[in-house]
């Protein structure tokens, strides 16, 4: 994504020294072109978890990331069955096995922070999830449907 550089505002701060050289070797590691771009990231990340907060009504999209063990009885049953009560917020789900009986699934969600915030915590009370993680932001997903009424012809009509 290019960013018109007049719309580019200056910052200047000052980091202890050992948080300034563990900055500049994320930067180097992650082969990044400058510290802005990686503060950049790391406040687009605060803002959107700080929305998420504040404003429970936000619409937020993201990824739920779960790890599980699949040896655990019904475990991805109940996981289904929670998604099945967000139908609205969870948009898309992929499954693939790891190593050692283990599973990870990624969810594609998006709807209110509040929503999201209670679809992860009725996820964390399924018996068997090791790990969860909720990534968001505040861009949204195009519409995946609209209806034009007006364009629709009535049944048996001619094109």
């Amino acid at each position: 994504m290019s960013t018109d550089s007049t719309s580019l505002a200056r910052l200047s701060m000052s980091l202890p020294a050992d948080l300034f050289r563990q900055l500049d070797l994320m930067v180097e590691e992650r082969e990044l072109p400058s510290r802005s771009q990686l503060i950049a990231e790391l406040i687009r990340h605060a803002l959107a978890e700080h929305a998420a907060s504040i404003r429970p009504d936000e619409m937020l999209a993201g990824t739920v990331t779960i790890v599980y063990r699949a040896d655990r009885g019904r475990v991805r049953h109940q996981l289904a069955e929670t998604q099945a009560d967000y139908l609205k917020e969870v948009i898309s789900a992929q499954h693939v096995f790891l190593e050692e009986d283990q599973s990870l699934e990624v969810l594609l969600v998006q709807g209110p922070a509040i929503r999201l915030k209670e679809l992860c915590d009725a996820l964390r009370r399924v018996r068997g999830v090791q790990q969860l993680q909720l990534v968001t932001t505040t861009a949204l997903l195009p519409p995946l449907y609209e209806q034009d009424t007006s364009s629709r012809k009535p049944a048996g009509a001619n094109a």
